[in-house]
């Protein structure tokens, strides 16, 4: 595949910027996904299994920078990555029978809501509460969770980390820096469950998805630490930007589609 200079370039930016901004609080196939879509020839699924081979790179490297400064608790993170693994086999299953125009409009409305809520509720995700703590009712939950946002992430994946810590917050009572750091856990799954099918169907784009990959990993390494280092309220306010650009990109692709 013969690609531009001047797409290389911007390709490699728009990596680093989603491994960073999937660092801090996920969302960042809003900028990875639509830049892959601009290379010459590239197929919708080609752009999506491409998209998950350097997501796992990021997703890789602030996964163990989050376990090794903040600790995620592994008996939420396990049951939920092992589900949203499955999930994302059986979405990606899909992402070539249906058309993802079908699903624009829904998700639009729910992160809407999810934006109401995070304004409306000042004081969420700004520590820890945790619901049936230590219990299986917190682990199936957990688990559920990532069954349905897996799925979702193999069919479709832009905003996937986003669900993920909202989900984690105003479910199972998360402050946001620790449901970020679990988030990246079970986005790994989400991500690896997806190429689980890509790469035997043969849609990914190897040389493509390294190169993008590895600025995807620098931003993610510096992601993690910036949210790590400046705790809760910071990965709150990104969490709000980045759902609002989501509203904003999705609205547009609605009116103009």
């Amino acid at each position: 595949m013969d690609i531009p200079g001047t797409t290389i370039l911007l390709l490699v930016l728009a990596g680093f910027t989603a491994g960073w901004i999937d660092a801090v609080v996920g969302g960042g196939g809003l900028v990875q996904l639509p830049a892959l879509l601009l290379v010459p020839g590239i197929s919708p699924v080609q752009a999506l299994a491409t998209n998950k081979l350097a997501g796992i790179m990021g997703t890789s490297v602030s996964a163990i920078t989050y376990y090794r400064r903040v600790g995620p608790d592994l008996r939420t993170a396990l049951p939920m990555a092992l589900a949203a693994l499955g999930g994302a086999v059986g979405g990606a299953a899909l992402a070539s029978r249906i058309p993802a125009e079908l699903f624009t409009p829904i998700i639009l409305v729910v992160l809407v809501g999810v934006a109401a809520y995070t304004l409306l509720k000042p004081q969420l995700g700004a520590t820890s509460e945790l619901r049936w703590e230590g219990t299986a009712t917190h682990r199936w939950t957990a688990a559920g969770l990532g069954l349905v946002i897996g799925a979702y992430d193999g069919l479709l994946g832009p905003g996937t980390g986003t669900f993920l810590v909202i989900s984690l917050v105003s479910v199972l009572g998360y402050a946001f820096l620790p449901a970020s750091a679990l988030a990246k856990i079970v986005n790994f799954a989400t991500n690896a469950g997806a190429l689980i099918f890509f790469v035997p169907y043969g849609a990914v784009l190897w040389g493509l998805g390294l190169t993008v990959g590895a600025a995807n990993l620098v931003g993610g390494y510096i992601g993690a630490r910036m949210a790590v280092t400046k705790g809760s309220r910071f990965v709150r306010i990104v969490f709000v930007l980045v759902v609002g650009a989501l509203i904003v990109r999705l609205g547009w692709q609605v009116i103009t589609t």
